[in-house]
């Protein structure tokens, strides 16, 4: 797997570069660190490829949320891509007081509500539930007795659709309740603060607005050499519509959306293989974590896997052959070996959705297709200055490729137009996969919390609990599970947090947000928990912490990235 992977470190790498100050920067002291909201997993707001040219008409603005935008614009605010991003942003501008449109050329939700978290978290809710019931040992052990467990494909798939449809239907509500104007077609920047949208084949309508957002999220990214058919080689977009369940399904990639859907297939009764670009499963986790995954997610399972090779060519069934994979390593590029499987699903990340936003019209040039930024989310052009009043958002900017990471962003963006300058703390933002059990994450890994560590010339100590020391765990016969925590112990302040255990992504919330707000370990650890409850692992692993003599309480402000 090889695109999740260069997301995740590629969001490493922009985390740990955030700070770097421009001219007329606020002081430290002076910011206020965005905090976080909704969905985690993916996003996306489809926009058409370039169209032939056609006489735009002067829109005039609605008035569902103010008679008119300042200073003469349409909007105060034109947000282009109505996902999660998209829709974090125009809440908070309304309630800011902004005059707000968001431009949509597809659906309400992106990726996420559509073809993303959403959706397949009812898959997963599905899949949680058919393990626990074909466990026969688990439910012996509590005294329970269960027939047979079964499923119906088709109720399983509309339970998917109709969550998707649902949360789809909320989102347009909620902004259409608030007067933000949902304005439908596909949005271009024709120049400085103007943009033009419209739907194929009607006529073009041009909006000014005093500040534009882009938020036009991602799609699947397919490598070189594999045919896509939609029904036997597949991305997670058509995996997710569960038109079938293949008795053998090889996954290109074992990242988040690798292990989700072999979490899923497997539970339905499908065998799985992976295939992974990289020496390891699951690349971009903590290692000690992702050990105990593969003993836990996978060793048990029916699935097997390829390491340190690259699907080179699949070829989609026809004609009675099974889909063809040929791999090759993945440092000679030598051919090891052909699979035959009865389907595949490509999870090798995702791409920046960029083309045809007509960035070229305000001297802008991608970055791989990412939008570049500064570290207040504001457009850089190809001479390195900020683009006014020009803002990118979620994964079209590539810095955290996560559906709550661009609604965050899109807040810290209305923050900063409203007046009040904001940084968003990329490394208080947590990550979650929705396997049973769950892993969740935030901040740095053990590797590369001790290369900051060495670069920067300080120590780093590492705690870790057990699930199997937790009573609620205990009583709900789950007790494989591990929770460490990577912090300094001269200052107290906490560089990462990693779970794997009954509901980690729940509890990984308690960290993120003590990473937000600067909460040293000396002081969390005097939190109290409610017991018997889980969030007792965090609170056992923060109080097995020990900071140096003398060191002081936490500092009043947080700790940027």
């Amino acid at each position: 797997m090889y695109s999740t992977a260069i997301s995740l470190s590629a969001a490493a790498t922009a985390a740990a570069a955030v700070g770097g100050a421009r001219p007329g920067a606020i002081r430290p002291a002076e910011l206020r660190f965005c905090g976080l909201r909704r969905e985690a997993l993916g996003l996306r707001s489809l926009r058409a490829p370039p169209r032939a040219a056609a006489t735009p008409r002067k829109a005039a603005a609605a008035t569902g949320n103010g008679a008119a935008g300042s200073g003469g614009f349409d909007y105060d605010l034109v947000i282009i891509g109505a996902g999660v991003g998209g829709h974090g942003a125009a809440l908070h501008a309304v309630e800011k007081g902004l005059k707000t449109a968001i431009i949509e050329g597809d659906v309400v939700g992106g990726t996420c509500v559509n073809r993303g978290c959403v959706p397949s978290k009812a898959l997963l809710a599905v899949s949680g539930r058919m393990r626990e019931l074909q466990d026969e040992h688990h439910m012996k052990s509590l005294g329970l007795q269960v027939s047979t467990a079964g499923y119906d494909r088709q109720a399983v798939a509309d339970h998917a659709n109709n969550l998707a449809s649902k949360i789809r239907s909320n989102l347009t509500n909620s902004m259409k309740a608030l007067g933000v104007d949902i304005l439908t077609g596909f949005g271009t920047i024709v120049g400085k603060q103007k943009v033009r949208y419209g739907k194929v084949g009607f006529p073009d309508n041009e909006i000014t607005a005093r500040n534009i957002i882009i938020a036009t999220g991602s799609v699947p990214f397919v490598p070189n050499g594999i045919e896509i058919d939609g029904k036997t080689v597949f991305t997670s977009d058509h995996a997710l519509k569960l038109e079938s369940v293949p008795d053998w399904i090889a996954i290109v990639g074992s990242g988040y959306i690798g292990l989700e859907f072999s979490d899923v297939y497997t539970a339905l009764g499908s065998e799985v293989t992976f295939v992974e670009a990289l020496d390891q499963l699951m690349p971009g986790f903590d290692p000690e974590i992702a050990k105990l995954a593969q003993r836990i997610l996978i060793n048990p399972r029916k699935i097997d896997y390829h390491t340190g090779v690259f699907a080179s060519k699949i070829t989609p069934a026809k004609d009675g052959k099974p889909v063809l994979i040929e791999l090759i390593d993945a440092k000679t590029k030598e051919h090891k070996e052909t699979l035959e499987v009865d389907a595949a699903l490509i999870a090798t990340g995702r791409a920046p959705f960029t083309k045809g936003l007509g960035l070229e019209n305000v001297n802008v040039v991608t970055q791989r297709g990412f939008v570049p930024v500064d570290e207040r989310m504001q457009v850089m052009d190809a001479d390195g200055n900020a683009v006014p009043n020009l803002y990118c958002i979620g994964d079209a900017n590539g810095k955290l490729m996560l559906a709550h990471a661009a609604s965050a962003q899109g807040i810290s963006v209305v923050e900063r137009i409203s007046g009040k300058d904001n940084i968003l703390n990329h490394l208080s933002i947590p990550a979650a996969c929705f396997t049973h059990p769950e892993i969740s994450m935030v901040g740095l890994t053990e590797p590369q919390a001790r290369e900051k560590a060495d670069k920067e010339g300080f120590e780093i100590s590492v705690v870790k609990t057990s699930f199997k020391a937790n009573t609620k765990a205990l009583a709900e016969n789950e007790g494989d599970g591990l929770a460490k925590m990577i912090y300094r112990p001269d200052t107290g302040e906490i560089l990462g947090v990693h779970i794997l255990g009954l509901h980690a992504a729940d509890l990984i919330h308690e960290a993120s947000n003590a990473i937000a707000l600067g909460t040293r370990v000396q002081d969390i650890k005097f939190a109290v928990h409610a017991h018997p409850t889980l969030s007792e692992v965090l609170d056992e692993l923060f109080k097995a912490a020990k900071v140096n003599a003398g060191v002081p309480h936490s500092v009043n402000e947080p700790v940027a990235a």
